[in-house]
């Protein structure tokens, strides 16, 4: 009767004592490491980072990638674990990179525009690097809106640009069923609306509205895998970081944020050739460099949709496609991702990195890089 006791009481006080380590380990989430692979800031201007990673190989390309991150969270979720990060893999597989890190705006930044982004912070960022390096040109690598705006300089400095990676990047927006186009929309939204009240988007604001693109899984059913799992370290740590990085985003420039809803989602401009920024043409036609697009198959915020049909309207041939069946951040941090995809990215870059600047067919063709990798 006493061990019947016993079990009784056991089953009733293991799993508050699961949630009450569930809860330890949540607390642990702004402390978890992330961000590992050493580097030095070797450039700074207003709230950019210019980074230079620390080789991880005797040698290395000499063309070196810039890897410009999105506008809206943090940088470190290229590089946030070392046995999945994006920056790593490139600097194990013998290329030189750098990281274009943007930190928070001020209120008194809230009048910066793209062209602020593109024609200074991105170029002065290529320059310094080009200055580095000893390169007429370098290859880019751009994320998410981070993507977004290195087409844009690729068009208006194409001799700067070796080779361009677009990572999810939203390049084509009309009716593509993604959840940020979708919620952009004219008819519901008014950007200058939110500018107006709050002068920059507020990091806090675009949390609630990733949170509410999947409000289950975000407040309830991943808590309910890490109960699940407190007994594997390793998921617990990459669950952490996760949730560091989700929470740790950061505000975006007032008038950058106006243009980026209303003439890139709202009225697709970049995509239809009728994007200006200061009265200079972005003429994506001038885009004539060897280009690779990495996009996931189930990515519910940029659909594979809304970046692929860009390769069709730009001034190059040689376009390369990695269709991968993950998401958004899966693309980056997956270890399906840094198993199936990144290997083949690193060698894309080896190839055109080897090639002159004025003959760079490579070995890779859209044929041969447009397949979905087995999950």
């Amino acid at each position: 009767m006493r061990n019947r006791s016993c079990e009784i009481v056991d089953t009733i006080t293991e799993p508050l004592h699961k949630l009450s380590v569930t809860k330890e380990r949540l607390d642990e989430a702004s402390t978890v490491e992330v961000g590992q692979t050493p580097s030095e800031v070797v450039s700074t201007e207003d709230m950019l980072e210019l980074h230079h990673y620390e080789p991880q190989t005797d040698k290395q390309d000499d063309v070196p990638i810039l890897v410009i991150a999105a506008l809206i969270n943090k940088s470190y979720i290229l590089d946030l674990q070392p046995a999945r990060s994006v920056i790593r893999h490139l600097l194990e597989d013998g290329h030189d990179v750098y990281l274009l890190k943007w930190n928070e705006p001020s209120r008194y930044d809230a009048g910066l525009t793209f062209s602020d982004y593109v024609n200074r912070y991105i170029a002065n960022s290529v320059d310094e690097v080009c200055k580095r390096s000893g390169e007429e040109s370098i290859n880019l690598l751009g994320y998410c809106t981070g993507g977004t705006m290195t087409a844009m300089y690729a068009a208006l400095h194409s001799e700067k640009v070796n080779a361009l990676g677009l990572i999810a990047s939203p390049l084509y927006l009309d009716d593509t069923g993604g959840l940020l186009e979708l919620w952009s929309d004219e008819t519901y939204y008014d950007p200058e609306t939110v500018i107006g009240i709050y002068g920059n988007m507020p990091s806090e604001l675009l949390y609630v509205i990733f949170t509410l693109m999947d409000p289950v899984d975000s407040t309830v059913g991943k808590y309910i895998r890490l109960y699940e799992n407190l007994d594997d370290e390793e998921f617990v740590k990459n669950f952490l970081r996760m949730e560091r990085w989700f929470s740790d985003g950061i505000d975006v420039a007032g008038k950058t944020y106006i243009r980026l809803v209303e003439d890139i989602y709202q009225d697709n401009k970049l995509f239809t050739n009728d994007f200006y920024l200061n009265g200079e043409h972005v003429d994506i036609t001038e885009i004539d460099m060897p280009v690779l697009q990495i996009t996931g198959e189930d990515d519910h915020l940029i659909p594979s949709e809304a970046s692929q049909p860009f390769n069709a309207v730009i001034g190059t041939d040689n376009v390369s496609t990695i269709e991968h069946p993950t998401g958004h951040i899966g693309l980056l941090f997956s270890n399906s991702s840094h198993e199936h995809v990144w290997p083949d990215v690193a060698e894309w870059f080896h190839t055109q990195s080897s090639k002159p600047r004025r003959n760079r067919q490579g070995r890779f063709s859209t044929d041969s890089l447009h397949r979905k990798p087995a999950h």
